[in-house]
């Protein structure tokens, strides 16, 4: 049996980003970019107006003529003389001959000329040619996250794709002959099955859509034969059986399908009878059955090898710091995942924290982490957490 921090690590060392992948523009959201972007073509292109209003030469007069007009997307050029002007528009082109735009809430008009009420200066209202981005300027960088503002800034060099790290493709196996599918009447000695639909949340939340499940009962051969097809996968999730019980065949089943034992069991509490390994590529996580215990095993290392996985460089444990409030008791010589509220930096612990419950991770915010060393931890003591349900 091997530490929280020992797990981590060895899931870290066996975990590799995939390889990149070019992908429209308009589908890149929430991926992270396999290299940098340089830009294409300058920023304004071309010199454009910033707002609507006169452009003209500075050093004319206060009263010019009004010899034309240029609007977005038009492509004419006006050899403008002193005194001259043409009526422009927001995002139009300059003429090169002007340098200059008045707003036109500043001028007067008098059939085709304008009087400046109020001068501006030289240059005034005129976006110049790489104002915002120069051609050939580094505009992100690799691992950047794509979001909205990214995928709008991108379009507007006319990039159409991008190369990013492609997300992984993730079975998800649920093992138990107690399952039944929610919306029937519960059988005799039967639970609703609420794993797979917890971690189909948990897992599309976070932008993996790429996602199959498999329901198998407690049978060696159903789960040998589950395991073959989820090994086709990049990662491999499979809830319960893991245990020692005797109706238990997951490690069996893995072992059976040449999938390389990298660790089994950690000295926490809930999820110690936790399994990482591996068959080529493909990386594999044997989560404890009980909810609690396979939520807490998904966020703590699934969630991180699958961030370094699509390229995410934030992928270690985002543990904040925050005071207890009251007395707590690690009577179990474990490092022990709690539930409870972060308020204002104040955390209280809830009571309820079985690994067969739910209740405490859907009504808390965060997620205790009080080491195996502490056997009591006062009120007011400084202790990690990590923030959940905040999204």
């Amino acid at each position: 049996m091997i530490s929280v921090s020992e797990a981590l690590d060895l899931v870290k060392t066996h975990t590799s980003k995939l390889a990149p992948i070019k992908i429209p523009l308009g589908d890149s959201y929430g991926s992270f970019l396999a290299a940098a972007i340089l830009a294409p073509i300058s920023l304004p292109s071309f010199r454009q107006s910033a707002m609507d209003g006169y452009a003209f030469r500075s050093g004319s007069g206060s009263t010019l003529e009004v010899i034309g007009e240029c609007k977005a997307g038009d492509a004419i050029d006006y050899e403008l003389q002193q005194n001259q002007a043409v009526r422009i528009f927001t995002g139009a082109r300059v003429p090169l001959s002007a340098d200059t735009v008045v707003i036109q809430e500043h001028v007067e008009v008098e059939g085709t000329n304008i009087t400046i009420q109020q001068m501006p200066e030289k240059s005034a209202n005129v976006r110049e040619i790489g104002e915002q981005i120069t051609a050939g300027e580094q505009v992100l960088q690799a691992g950047s996250r794509i979001n909205e503002a990214i995928i709008g800034f991108l379009a507007s060099f006319g990039i159409s794709e991008v190369l990013v790290f492609n997300k992984p493709k993730i079975t998800l196996i649920v093992t138990g002959n107690e399952l039944q599918e929610v919306g029937k009447p519960l059988q005799p000695g039967a639970i609703y099955e609420s794993n797979a639909i917890m971690l189909s949340a948990a897992l599309k939340s976070r932008g993996f859509e790429k996602v199959r499940i498999l329901n198998v009962k407690d049978d060696l051969e159903a789960t040998k034969e589950a395991i073959s097809e989820g090994l086709n996968s990049d990662l491999l999730l499979i809830s319960g059986g893991i245990s020692v019980g005797d109706y238990d065949f997951v490690k069996e089943g893995l072992l059976a399908n040449d999938v390389e034992e990298i660790f089994y069991k950690v000295n926490q509490k809930p999820g110690k009878p936790l399994w990482f390994g591996k068959r080529s590529h493909t990386l594999v996580f044997a989560l404890p059955g009980n909810p609690a215990s396979t939520l807490t095993c998904f966020l703590i290392y699934a969630l991180s090898a699958l961030k370094i996985m699509s390229g995410n460089p934030d992928y270690d444990l985002n543990f904040q710091k925050g005071t207890l409030k009251h007395r707590t008791y690690n009577r179990f010589g474990k490092t022990v995942f709690m539930f409870g509220t972060e308020e204002n930096g104040e955390l209280e612990v809830f009571e309820k924290q079985a690994s067969s419950m739910l209740i405490s991770y859907a009504l808390g915010n965060a997620l205790l982490l009080i080491p195996d060393e502490r056997e009591v931890l006062e009120a007011g003591e400084i202790v990690q957490f990590l923030p959940i349900n905040r999204n």
